[in-house]
């Protein structure tokens, strides 16, 4: 297949949406497919196209203007001239859009001008964050433009069975699962360093609390804080470990400074600092999958999450981690507590949990989502020869074109 994959984000950006997208698009390619990905330029970067690393993909830059609150990100203008352009000069077999910005949106409108297939996948609760920003009342707008964005395209793929069910309760229609995998190569108990640990101010036999992750106001860090200092009482040479970036960045500096924080890292550096904890704490609430629960898992960390997303997919309760109901912050707590004062629970979930992300493959993610996509096509072309599909069709395009 001749893809063209339409993205805010991308590396080296990094956060779960670029890793999962490079994930997907090397193990695409990988199988003979030809991508071109097409996102908005970083400041740094050339608005030409380069090759990556394989010759069957390539990226297209456009511009773009930051988005408010993270400035290491762009947000992609409406593109319809130069992407018809491009799509003239090599049509794709399929136009999949990974985020629904305006360019995504402009993706969709012209793609569908022009005949070509369209999918779209749904890694945000963007709906879900006016809470956290303060904007709650503004969720229902954010909700229909995302609908819409959506349903506009042959297939909306989403990372597990729950965020599934409740899109369909929301009007979401054509449905399908995109899950994630996770390369337990990479991370591995095996990459524990204990010169790291030192690094850290940690003595040999005391606990590591890690998070990995955004630091920003979705992602509840001030109840991570909360459930630290309860640790900190029952075990006063605890360490909170952060690994990552992002716009509250300083001000956590500024109100914890008995945390370690390590800023960004990727592949080996990422996994030797994952493998160096010991306790994996996740609070955040926001996710629609969470690719650090299974990384941790990976890594041979007793995991402490909400239940749901890649937590309610892959821990089971007691077995190989620990889970609370979404409205129950004091089982969050009490289960936290709980694998500070139980090294042998903590030792068993980690055993447990690294077995469970050893079956999850990107091998089997990624040749499903090839068969859906292939799927996809030949559910266009069978529609495009059927002259009341047409008539359909047409009754249901807007009367006006989107951004």
């Amino acid at each position: 297949m001749n893809l063209a994959l339409i993205t805010e984000t991308y590396a080296p950006e990094i956060n779960g949406v670029a890793m999962t997208l490079g994930r997907l698009v090397d193990g695409l390619a990988a199988r003979g497919h030809h991508i071109t990905i097409i996102r908005p330029r970083q400041r740094h970067e050339s608005p030409r196209y380069s090759e990556t690393q394989r010759v069957a993909c390539r990226q297209v830059r456009l511009p773009g203007v930051p988005i408010p609150g993270y400035p290491q990100l762009r947000l992609g203008l409406p593109a319809s001239r130069r992407l018809r352009k491009i799509w003239r000069l090599k049509r794709p077999d399929l136009v999949h859009v990974a985020t629904e910005g305006p360019l995504g949106a402009s993706a969709i409108t012209l793609a569908r001008s022009m005949g070509i297939p369209v999918t779209s996948s749904f890694h945000t609760n963007f709906d879900q964050y006016t809470r956290d920003y303060r904007i709650g009342w503004f969720k229902p707008v954010v909700s229909a433009w995302l609908r819409y964005v959506h349903n506009r395209t042959l297939r909306t793929f989403a990372p597990t069975g729950d965020l599934l069910t409740r899109l369909a309760t929301e009007g979401y229609t054509h449905l399908r699962l995109l899950s994630r995998g996770v390369d337990p190569e990479l991370f591995s108990p095996t990459r524990r360093d204990d010169s790291l640990r030192a690094s850290w101010g940690v003595e040999p036999d005391a606990l590591v609390v890690l998070h990995v992750g955004r630091m920003a106001a979705e992602k509840n860090y001030p109840l991570l804080f909360r459930v630290f200092d309860a640790i900190k009482t029952v075990e006063p040479r605890a360490r909170l470990v952060l690994v990552g970036d992002g716009p509250l960045l300083a001000t956590y500096q500024r109100q914890r400074p008995d945390a370690v924080f390590t800023g960004f890292y990727t592949g080996q550096n990422l996994a030797r600092h994952y493998a160096s904890g010991d306790l994996y704490l996740h609070a955040s609430n926001t996710e629609t999958f969470g690719n650090v629960i299974t990384e941790a898992m990976a890594s041979g960390l007793a995991v402490s999450a909400f239940d749901y997303a890649a937590a309610h997919e892959f821990i089971r309760h007691g077995q190989n981690g620990l889970v609370a109901p979404l409205d129950q912050e004091s089982t969050f707590f009490d289960n936290a507590i709980r694998l500070t004062l139980e090294p042998e629970l903590r030792r068993r979930l980690a055993v447990a949990g690294r077995a469970t992300a050893e079956k999850l493959s990107w091998d089997t993610v990624i040749n499903r989502f090839a068969t859906d996509l292939a799927e996809a096509i030949s559910e266009h072309h069978a529609a495009s020869a059927n002259p009341a599909s047409k008539i359909q069709n047409r009754k249901l395009a807007p009367a006006s074109s989107t951004p």
